[in-house]
């Protein structure tokens, strides 16, 4: 616990004096004052996180962390568990949705093991952190011990900090696990206290008998450990996934590091929900890509205060939405950076002070 608590005694607030140069340099673009919307704030974000004027946006990584859950023994998913590591080899080969996504927007993605249930074949672009063989079934008792759930905070804070030293400007986070919208709704429940029924979807396509059974099964499963929500490690031994946990400690690494982390979806949102109930200066650090079709990840954002950069019915995870949100964060900071000024371009600055709405452009 001690490297927990230091790294998220690292987080400060984001400078506020570089936000406000921002938004001056932003005000005195060649266009209407704000009418780049959320681009403009995206933009205020970031540099108040890296306390830059002009960042750069150049060294661009996903981490795609993968996992089994032993709560898949309950029938709550529509896939077998061996799908996991299908999937992984997947993303080594360059086959899934994250790689073509990740290479449209110029990010290499870093694929993890920290708890598939088999020993996977060695890979240069594979990184190996496994916790253990997936978590226990959850419905029979915890998920995974205390010490297990703080070695797979660690486990990602390692992972960021060793990527790190290669450099990164923007990171994202992803997963990839079958079981893992269960964990992932538990959690959610544990820490909004809303009733399981309003936090928990389909996952992978579940009917209503299934969905049913998953509810009932997230049920049985707090009522039997009794998650502590005034302790987020408690709740993650217990109720968690090993790549929950350890996105926790990417996303707290992150931001004591100065660095902007874009969330992708459910599992991700679990794992940002759990990071701000550890550090919740952690919230100014996130960059919400998107809002699931799960149903409790709209919980989790509302919960944290973080509002999507937007809404396209994702629900595959691996970091894809975090990889789209990279690149609008990548367009924001181009405006900023490349676009002219009234004063460069010798454009009368009294256009800047016209309405946005139902503008006719410059």
């Amino acid at each position: 616990m001690d490297r927990i608590r230091k790294v998220a005694a690292n987080i400060s607030g984001i400078d506020p004096l570089i936000i406000k140069k921002t938004q001056e340099r932003l005000d005195n673009l060649t266009k209407p004052l704000g009418s780049l919307g959320r681009l403009e704030e995206l933009a205020r974000q970031i540099c108040g996180i890296t306390g830059k004027e002009s960042p750069l946006l150049r060294n661009k990584v996903i981490f795609t962390l993968a996992s089994d859950h032993g709560v898949t023994e309950e029938g709550v998913s529509a896939y077998p568990k061996e799908v996991t590591s299908q999937m992984v080899y997947n993303f080594l080969s360059g086959g899934a949705g994250i790689n073509v996504l990740a290479n449209h927007v110029g990010a290499r993605v870093v694929v993890v093991d920290i708890g598939v249930s088999s020993d996977l074949k060695p890979s240069p672009q594979l990184v190996i952190k496994k916790i253990n063989y997936g978590t226990k079934n959850m419905a029979k008792g915890p998920a995974m011990t205390r010490d297990e759930a703080v070695k797979a905070i660690c486990a990602g804070i390692e992972i960021f900090e060793d990527e790190f030293k290669a450099g990164i400007d923007i990171a994202g986070t992803g997963d990839m696990g079958i079981g893992n919208t269960t964990a992932a709704s538990a959690i959610t429940a544990c820490f909004t206290n809303r009733p399981v029924e309003e936090i928990t979807g389909r996952g992978t396509g579940l009917n209503d008998t299934g969905l049913k059974n998953k509810i009932d099964i997230i049920k049985k499963s707090i009522a039997l450990n009794k998650p502590d929500s005034s302790d987020p490690v408690d709740v993650l031994s217990k109720i968690g996934g090993f790549e929950i946990a350890g996105l926790v400690g990417i996303i707290l690494a992150g931001a004591s590091k100065k660095v902007p982390v874009v969330i992708d979806g459910f599992i991700s949102g679990a794992a940002a929900l759990t990071a701000f109930r550890i550090e919740p200066k952690v919230k100014d650090y996130m960059i919400a890509g998107h809002c699931s079709v799960e149903i409790g990840h709209k919980v989790i954002l509302e919960h944290i205060g973080l509002k999507p950069l937007f809404d396209l019915d994702l629900r595959l995870g691996e970091g894809t939405g975090a990889a789209l949100g990279i690149g609008l964060a990548d367009a924001a900071i181009k405006i900023l950076t490349e676009m002219a000024t009234f004063k460069s371009a010798k454009v009368s600055a009294s256009l800047s002070s016209r309405a946005t709405e139902g503008s006719r452009g410059i």
